[in-house]
């Protein structure tokens, strides 16, 4: 039976680690306002939904999840519900709050202010002194994932202001800011001293990092920066894009230890046509070249891409320049995505949506199909080698769950408390999305 506590919170979050980074930064608040965290929506007396609408199918999952919470408002009539991310702009609000009036709290991404402002109404002016240290430098974990939570996101780049033409990102977001340094070094050394052990650094375009700060500090730098503390063991950064992943950045992965040989660059496209169209600044051939420059100077360095099939006007040739050029530089990840149109775009508003749904499923399952087969080949010479593995958690199979520098997902056999240490793991069996071994 679930039981109705005052003063419980449930969040779901949907999307990009920049929506769980805000969803993280959300629990650390309420629970430093005496809430404390419900595992069903049923049993809290506040519930945030964090939204994402890059695809309509992330945008439909939010609605199907909404829709439940109107009968919990009508059961438990005290019932908070908070909608917060990227469905939430000021544009969609008057549209967002007539289709949703069961839903009282609407905060946009990245912005706790309006959910905060609602709960100290509720409380009184009394939780004001509360509500005020818990904004400026008050706790970046929440209690009850401290000496537990090994990896955490720390957002350094908000917004985005390149404008692809088909990203949503730009209209929901705002334009791109970059956070002072000195409040990301804040944020890191009190996640190491709570247990944290690897940080990923988070921007839509993060190595635009500190272009318009004055100064001009840069993600090299902040990198060399956290570097320098104790606790951190491992770093990483993304989402890099093409046209600002310089050498001088690549050259601080290859120099600084603790930097994680991973690098996720997307190509989206591999005819050069798309990607004018989808003003992405680049071509097929400069994308090749950024590869070769990156193993290069990273020369175990593994690289992740994102591709889009089915982008409007498409053509099936066009298409196999996409499968080829995939199949050519065999990335250790790709993670593909059929397009979908969305509001606001320059896409949306100019292009057509011409290429038919099966034709865009058949397009995505050749490119996930191929991509599985890369990744099985490359994780079949790991066979019996030795790898560093930083575990995360001990799994529901009692095996330790953790990855590699390389971000390969490894379960392994080891005796003792392996949370937040790196263990060296000798690999008994691979495949082409998981490894498994035992301590060396």
């Amino acid at each position: 039976m679930m039981v109705f506590v005052e003063r419980t919170y449930h969040i779901w979050t949907i999307g990009c680690q920049m929506n769980e980074a805000d969803s993280r930064k959300v629990a650390a608040q309420l629970e430093a306002l005496g809430y404390a965290p419900a595992r069903h929506a049923e049993e809290a007396s506040l519930v945030v939904l964090n939204t994402c609408v890059v695809r309509q199918q992330a945008e439909d999952r939010a609605v199907r999840r909404l829709h439940p919470l109107k009968a919990l408002k009508r059961k438990k009539p005290g019932t908070v519900i908070a909608l917060m991310g990227c469905m939430v702009s000021p544009r969609e609000l008057p549209e967002l709050k007539q289709r949703f009036p069961w839903v009282d709290v609407f905060a946009p991404p990245s912005d706790t202010a309006p959910l905060l402002d609602h709960v100290e109404a509720a409380h009184g002016k009394t939780r004001r002194a509360e509500r005020d240290a818990i904004q400026d430098g008050g706790p970046v974990l929440p209690v009850s994932q401290q000496a537990r939570a090994v990896t955490a996101y720390v957002p350094v780049v908000l917004g985005c202001s390149h404008g692809c033409t088909f990203c949503v990102i730009p209209g929901r977001r705002g334009r791109e800011r970059s956070r002072p340094p000195e409040e990301i070094l804040r944020e890191a050394r009190r996640l190491a001293d709570q247990g944290v052990r690897e940080i990923t650094l988070l921007g839509q375009i993060v190595d635009r990092y500190g272009l318009d700060l004055d100064g001009k500090p840069d993600l090299a730098g902040l990198l060399e920066q956290i570097s320098a503390i104790p606790e951190v063991l491992r770093i990483r950064f993304l989402t890099s894009h093409p046209n600002w992943l310089t050498d001088r950045l690549l050259d601080a992965v290859a120099r600084l230890p603790k930097v994680c040989p991973y690098i996720e660059v997307p190509f989206q496209s591999g005819n050069d046509e798309i990607l004018a169209r989808m003003k992405r600044g680049y071509t097929a051939d400069d994308y090749r070249r950024l590869v070769g420059r990156i193993r290069e100077k990273i020369p175990d360095a593994a690289v992740l891409t994102d591709i889009i099939v089915g982008f409007p006007g498409e053509t099936e040739a066009q298409f196999m320049d996409s499968y080829r050029l995939l199949d050519e530089l065999r990335l250790d990840v790709a993670h593909v995505a059929q397009y979908s149109v969305r509001p606001g775009t320059v896409a949306a508003r100019t292009m057509d949506d011409d290429v038919p749904p099966e034709e865009k499923e058949r397009r995505w399952q050749m490119l996930e199909n191929r991509q599985t087969e890369i990744q099985a080949e490359k994780n079949a010479t790991l066979l019996g080698r030795t790898v560093e593995v930083l575990a995360e958690e001990r799994a529901k199979n009692g095996r330790w769950r953790g990855r590699t520098p390389q971000n390969k997902l490894v379960f392994f056999e080891g005796d003792g408390d392996w949370l937040g240490r790196e263990a060296s793991v000798t690999l008994d069996w691979t495949g082409p999305f998981t490894l498994i071994g035992h301590c060396a």
